[in-house]
């Protein structure tokens, strides 16, 4: 074994244990210390990633060096190795970028525990993104969960506890859903290893036994991750929990936490369940259905919103609606359209929230439309940067929406039955994407007397008064760019990836 096959479960280990040692830091110490392990991480990732590429094969590590059911395994392929480099690279960004705003919003002595959540939220990720067993999988969707909750009421404002409450409550039944799927699956195979519940289900199916209790398992287990990841008409915690919590927590959340839950259904449906049986279940169909409602609703409550935090949040409604429409097609080329719209809507979803506070930040704070009015002159990179991120929601080619959506479109020309309802909700949901986002912009770009501007209390910021969140929007633009410009070697990295999940 090559020393670099350990770098997951270090991965792991190193963000699990980093959050314990921040809780007994000061708050600068503790934000040097999650800063250090992302960076390491995405560094080990990438690594990881090189290897992976290199041998063209997946392996299997032994945690404890003791096989299933004493010791615990973890799986790495190239789609895990790509998904663990882009979740540190969003979530160093996020760190960056969100600085200022966590310096201004959390209390001094509460600020250790705020990198706490966020290293056991990083080291939760990486769980659900390398493990090979199940339950494994659950705990770690528990300490998401858990993890994700303090970051939202850590600021313990009355919509912050409303909203972490009521995401709490929500999420935890999903996680019910998700534990009785996991259960049944027990009770009918006997194993949590991943690989060997495929082989007793492929054995079920073959024979026919358990066919009804199989399906309502796969049922409860895809409600489940629904819930959680906001699928609609499951979303109604999003919106507070996105709008009213720090930036770097709404930026973290909407990019990487709902994605992550995507991709353990994504491994259930390949590793655990086979996506052959899957499909003849006829659950991608509901899945497909509930992604195009998703995709237009989430929309329609976005042009409807005042607030632009919430109107980015009510945006990720649709946008989940658009990786389980991908999921729903029930082809390998909508996964792989779903899995390329998880990386771009991560990297745009956090370049928008960033953007978003820039051009509050210009304008006496205020996230109200009326008040935008004119803040991409007093703060330029911010609204260059907003206005990128939205071409890239609305699929302006040269960006990373635009990839998603041709692979989206790509996609549905394979699925005869499909067709046309879903390249409908496409044009559709970019219409609307279009009404909200290009509002915005126009918006910002209205200007505004100096006069009238004084007097509502706005200001002029350069990028050298934000350094750190200036920074993070650059390279925030260049990764925008770089994935619709580069798309070609991501996709085929997906590709690969995905013939060895399977």
């Amino acid at each position: 074994m090559e020393f670099v096959q350990n770098f997951p479960f270090f991965s792991i280990i190193l963000s699990l244990f980093s959050g314990p040692l921040c809780s007994v830091l000061g708050g600068k110490a503790a934000r040097r210390v999650n800063l250090a392990v992302i960076t390491v991480i995405g560094a080990m990732s990438a690594a990881v990633l090189a290897f992976t590429v290199r041998t063209g094969e997946a392996y299997v590590y032994l945690m404890g060096h003791f096989p299933a059911p004493w010791g615990n395994e973890i799986r790495i392929g190239v789609l895990e190795a790509v998904m663990a480099v882009f979740f540190c690279v969003i979530m160093l960004l996020c760190m960056v970028g969100g600085s200022l705003e966590r310096a201004l919003e959390l209390e001094k002595e509460k600020e250790n525990l705020y990198y706490v959540m966020v290293n056991l939220l990083l080291s939760s990720l990486l769980a659900l993104i390398y493990t090979n067993d199940l339950f494994t999988a659950y705990v770690f969707v528990e300490i998401n969960t858990i993890s994700a909750c303090g970051l939202i009421m850590i600021r313990q404002t009355g919509r912050t506890i409303e909203a972490s409450t009521r995401y709490m409550i929500m999420s935890l039944l999903g996680s019910g859903l998700l534990l009785l799927g996991i259960c049944f699956l027990y009770d009918m195979t006997g194993h949590l290893l991943m690989s060997n519940i495929k082989e007793q289900v492929e054995i079920l199916h073959a024979t026919g036994d358990y066919h009804i209790p199989l399906l309502v398992t796969v049922s409860l287990m895809s409600v489940g991750i629904a819930i959680k990841s906001a699928l609609y008409p499951f979303h109604a915690w999003l919106p507070d929990a996105y709008g009213y919590s720090t930036l770097s927590s709404a930026a973290i959340l909407s990019s990487l936490v709902s994605k992550g839950y995507v991709f353990l259904l994504i491994k259930i449906f390949y590793r655990v369940i086979g996506f052959d049986i899957v499909r003849e279940s006829k659950i991608v169909n509901i899945l497909f259905v509930f992604g195009v409602v998703g995709m237009i609703m989430g929309s329609v409550s976005a042009i409807r919103e005042n607030n632009i935090r919430r109107m980015i949040a009510y945006s990720s409604v649709a946008q989940i609606g658009y990786i389980y429409m991908g999921l729903g097609l029930g082809t390998t080329a909508g996964v792989i359209a779903g899995l390329y719209h998880i990386i771009s809507h991560a990297a745009t979803k956090a370049l928008l929230f960033v953007a978003a506070s820039g051009i509050t930040d210009a304008s006496g704070d205020s996230k109200d439309f009326f008040d935008l009015t004119g803040a991409g002159y007093r703060n330029r990179l911010a609204g260059i940067a907003f206005t990128a991120g939205s071409l890239s929601m609305v699929g302006f080619p040269m960006f990373a929406g635009f990839i998603s959506k041709l692979l989206f479109a790509q996609a549905a020309v394979g699925s005869t039955r499909k067709l046309l309802p879903a390249l409908i909700a496409l044009a559709v949901s970019t219409i609307l994407n279009a009404v909200y986002y290009m509002k915005t912009v126009i918006r910002i770009y209205t200007p505004v007397g100096r006069k009238k501007a004084a007097q509502r209390g706005f200001r002029t910021i350069t990028a050298a008064d934000q350094k750190a969140k200036s920074a993070a929007l650059v390279f925030f633009i260049a990764l925008n760019l770089l994935l619709g410009l580069c798309s070609e070697p991501i996709v085929r990295l997906l590709t690969e990836g995905l013939q060895m999940f399977a």
